[in-house]
């Protein structure tokens, strides 16, 4: 197996991740190992009002906690297990600095820049997708949310459990990764293309200000997903994963997970099922319609945490402050 990699190497690239349950479970069962819980919060975590004051605890939710980690050090993780750029390991190849540009497939196998052959080929170029485009140039493709988003990753003593803040069209989140530092992440309804600082949010509560002020690098990028309905996450022996398949807003903290079950599902279904087309058949209808209601989810939610109205927003957190007195209530009885 060889891996195109675009970049010109792996390394510090992005910034934190969570990764879901699920995720753990499909990374595990492909041998990735050292993504696992971080040790239990010290303090609360949840989601609060700008000025500090809580609107619900993810105790009183019930959720389940990802595990937060760098997507470098993820990358490392899965490199160590399957291979790395200057050797091979466990039958792959990562090639970086490759750039795919053509794609061409016949009824034996798909031929890349005119010189690489393979049988199957695995597309998860993102969200602007090269092979997607050429396997459906008439697909609108990638849709603005009308949010841009603000990272970064902070080496800071903190004493705090995370969780989310929701403002008036801004929302602004971090957690701790399992290394000791913190992700944060910010989002602020912009018209595209606009760039600039992070500074609304440093009047907002401790520790917000600070997880910013102790950032060397602020990532900013304007989030975009992709037009609903997804394309066929199959055409001949070329299959579409992640991003490319089905890139979606970061409201639900799924895109990345999703794309990790993506991968498991597809291995699962080509060791399985001996006919290739079957195999890839049984992979498109099993994930295309859960990634399908992930998109329009993290759509929703995000309508409702970016909104500006005064009046809803106060609906909004009326409506999660009940909702988790409630769920609370039923969990003790």
């Amino acid at each position: 197996m060889t891996v195109l990699e675009r970049a010109p190497e792996l390394g510090e690239v992005g910034a934190g991740i969570s990764v879901w349950p699920s995720a753990v479970a499909v990374l595990e069962g492909l041998g990735v190992k050292g993504v696992e819980k971080a040790s239990v919060r010290a303090k609360p975590a949840g989601m609060r009002k700008p000025d500090g004051r809580w609107v619900v605890g993810a105790a009183e939710l019930g959720v389940e906690i990802p595990v937060m980690i760098h997507r470098a050090q993820l990358h490392d993780l899965i490199t160590a297990e399957f291979g790395n750029p200057a050797a091979e390991s466990g039958g792959v190849t990562v090639c970086t600095g490759y750039e795919v540009v053509d794609v061409q497939q016949d009824r034996d196998g798909v031929v890349v820049n005119g010189e690489l052959r393979a049988d199957l080929l695995v597309a998860a170029d993102g969200v602007r997708s090269v092979i997607r485009q050429g396997l459906y140039p008439d697909y609108q493709g990638p849709r603005y949310s009308g949010v841009s988003a603000f990272r970064g990753i902070a080496d800071v003593a903190v004493d705090d459990g995370g969780g989310e803040t929701w403002g008036r069209g801004q929302l602004f989140g971090f957690a701790r990764l399992i290394d000791g530092r913190f992700y944060w992440y910010g989002t602020a309804n912009q018209p595209p293309g606009t760039t600039g600082e992070p500074t609304a949010f440093t009047s907002w509560h401790e520790p917000i200000p600070q997880l910013i002020s102790a950032t060397e690098t602020v990532l900013q990028n304007d989030i975009y997903d992709l037009t609903l309905p997804l394309v066929p996450f199959v055409q001949g022996r070329i299959v579409l994963l992640g991003d490319a398949a089905h890139a979606m807003t970061p409201y639900l903290g799924r895109g990345a997970c999703s794309a990790i079950e993506d991968a498991g599902a597809l291995a699962r279904h080509l060791e399985s099922t001996p006919d290739l087309t079957a195999a890839l058949t049984a992979y498109d209808a099993e994930r295309r319609p859960a990634t399908t209601k992930l998109v329009k989810r993290s759509r929703s939610i995000g309508r409702l945490s970016q909104t500006e109205n005064k009046l809803l927003c106060t609906l909004r957190d009326g409506v999660f402050r009940i909702g988790g007195k409630l769920m609370s209530l039923r969990a003790r009885t």
